[in-house]
């Protein structure tokens, strides 16, 4: 893992336009939101996904591309979630948010030029061997940010304030909000490599979408036993704006036993592979299990 998220931080300081390049005030607050912060699990899964088969995997040098891609992505969701239209939250990653740092107008900016940014990397650099295979990673990834993904997700959950969901209903908005991204992590990491067939891309894309949402169940339940210091923004926020989690759902208990539920059968997709993928393992014990 440290060996990834030193490769991404170094990347990401060498893709992101420099501060001394006009609009310099933009590009600052790019490179604010972005770097310096989070821990980078989309690239940890990009490469682990990469790296699953027999050796040598995907050439690390794309995979690195295609980690600072949604690295942007990301970053870009999280500063349109702190705006006062949105979440409105202050603090992000142990800091002042982007919109709190710079401004709204500015904040706003920041995610429109990181999301032209990440299809810009994907476009301009080779991740795979097959110019048709690339087009339809630039496809996963748009699938992935859009209405039918991560903002089709955000819309969902706005529109559920005050609203009481079913577990059903909780999975659909998270599966969008939260899990696209993570699967489009494990989907462009797999397919950098061409080792892989359609039946095994397919038990991957079941336990990334085991893996996206035991991530946002664990979110929740840190939300609810953890700190602000810990966790580097604010916790309470959800309860505190009566929107649904799968604690306020399920209960505290019950929420922890579904992300164990989660990592099994993320544990059991891997093993139906019949092929190395250990990191992938791993990756989805640390999204449970962790603490921050």
């Amino acid at each position: 893992m440290g060996r990834v998220q030193a490769r991404t931080e170094a990347a990401l300081d060498r893709l992101l336009p420099s501060a001394a390049i006009a609009p310099q005030r933009l590009h600052e607050a790019m490179r604010y939101a972005v770097l310096g912060g989070g821990k980078r699990i989309r690239p940890l899964l990009v490469f682990a996904a990469g790296e699953a088969g027999a050796a040598p995997g995907a050439d690390p040098a794309r995979l690195e591309i295609l980690g600072c891609a949604l690295e942007c992505i990301h970053a870009y969701s999280l500063v349109h979630d702190d705006l006062p239209c949105m979440d409105d939250d202050v603090l992000r990653r142990g800091k002042p948010a982007c919109h709190v740092e710079f401004d709204e107008a500015t904040a706003l900016l920041v995610g429109d030029s990181l999301q032209s940014l990440a299809f810009q990397l994907v476009s301009d650099h080779r991740v795979c061997n097959d110019p048709a295979v690339q087009v339809e990673m630039l496809k996963i990834l748009a699938v992935a940010c859009g209405s039918r993904g991560m903002a089709g997700g955000q819309a969902i959950d706005l529109a559920s304030v005050g609203q009481t969901l079913t577990v059903p209903e909780l999975e659909y908005m998270h599966i969008h909000k939260t899990g696209a991204l993570i699967r489009a992590a494990v989907a462009l990491g797999a397919r950098a490599s061409s080792a892989l067939g359609a039946g095994q891309l397919e038990r991957l894309d079941h336990y990334a979408k085991c893996v996206g949402l035991a991530f946002q169940v664990v979110d929740d339940v840190l939300d609810q036993e953890s700190s602000t210091a810990t966790l580097g923004k604010t916790v309470g926020k959800d309860a505190a704006n009566n929107k649904p989690t799968y604690v306020s759902v399920l209960g505290l208990a019950r929420a922890k036993v579904l992300a164990e539920e989660l990592r099994k059968d993320a544990h059991e997709a891997l093993a139906s592979l019949a092929m190395p993928a250990q990191r992938l393992g791993d990756l989805a014990d640390f999204i449970v299990l962790r603490k921050f």
